[in-house]
């Protein structure tokens, strides 16, 4: 039977928060993916890729796993009653519900984080405890049904970890070995632990703002669950 997978696809998200998790995905056997927003114009990325919706939220069917990536539009994303009440819906039937980077807060922001071991990119995570998450770090994080990845390129991990789940580990070492998944980065600068206190300091600098309006909403977003 086809597995359907969807990606909520919005204004400024991370391409590869999204390219990357459905490369893997996309090379399992028998899913369809959906690439869901409210209609079907086109949406620029955060770096300025353009991406096409392949379906609406009306119009979706229900998931088998319902994912959501991250990026600079996540904050809006928070704060979207139509996206949020269509996560929720789609969380009561998905036998997986699941998150890339900061696509975590906009979980939490619908409440399905609370009470529930969760993950996300460096810059953000201590705001999964405002949204009533159990904050871990590690690259993939299991709870149940529920599976986060860190930042970005975290993706790829927390997709090899998912077709495992769905199809078995030879399945997903497949995958791994097609996509020539073998990661050596030239620096080990992955990491606010490894990386250099100048570098660092400058990624720290440039997510001040986008912590301030996050936390604004993240606040928001507590306060309405109660």
């Amino acid at each position: 039977m086809t597995l359907h997978i969807g990606f909520v696809l919005f204004p400024g998200i991370q391409q590869l928060d999204l390219t990357g998790p459905y490369d893997v995905l996309a090379s399992l056997p028998d899913v369809k993916l959906h690439l869901i927003w409210k209609d079907l114009a086109a949406v620029t990325s955060s770096t300025g890729l353009i991406l096409s919706p392949t379906i609406t939220y009306a119009e979706c069917p229900t998931l088998d796993v319902v994912c959501v990536p991250g990026g600079s539009g996540v904050g809006p994303l928070m704060e979207d009653e139509q996206t949020l009440d269509f996560l929720i819906a789609q969380s009561q039937t998905a036998r997986y519900v699941t998150s890339i980077c900061t696509g975590a807060l906009v979980l939490g922001a619908a409440g399905l984080l609370r009470g529930r071991r969760a993950t996300t990119h460096w810059a953000y995570h201590d705001m999964l405890s405002t949204l009533g998450a159990i904050p871990v770090q590690e690259r993939v994080v299991r709870d149940g049904n529920l599976f986060t990845g860190g930042g970005i390129t975290a993706g790829i991990d927390f997709a090899l970890t998912l077709a495992a789940e769905l199809y078995g580990e030879a399945a997903a070492q497949l995958v791994q070995l097609q996509l020539e998944y073998a990661p050596a980065p030239p620096f080990n600068a992955g990491r606010p632990d490894t990386a250099p206190a100048q570098v660092l300091a400058e990624a720290t600098l440039r997510t001040v703002e986008s912590r301030k309006t996050r936390s604004q909403i993240a606040a928001r977003a507590a306060t309405r669950l109660g």
